[in-house]
């Protein structure tokens, strides 16, 4: 079941309550959440793209990574509330 953090420009960001026991990351895809979409590891030092599965355009692309990675803090703290726990990945 997915967990939705914030939607921009038009991308649903969010975590999939499944995947507690991995690194801290997100989904990203176009609208409603779907099970194979973009990956982005949040890492202790900066984020990292994992997949474009949702086939973002780049420029778009650039602007969620810009935006998740500006909102990095929120992020680890809404996965500790979700999660309660966290680790990075490499």
């Amino acid at each position: 079941m997915p967990k939705a953090l914030v939607d921009y420009l038009g991308y649903c960001i969010y975590f999939w309550v499944a995947d507690g026991k991995e690194p801290v990351h997100v989904h990203v895809s176009k609208g409603e959440p779907q099970k194979n979409a973009t990956k982005i590891w949040i890492k202790a030092d900066g984020i990292e793209l994992a997949n474009n599965n949702s086939k973002i355009p780049a420029g778009d692309l650039r602007q969620l990574l810009t935006f998740i990675e500006e909102n990095r803090d929120d992020v680890v703290l809404s996965w500790l509330a979700v999660f309660k726990s966290a680790e990075y990945k490499g």
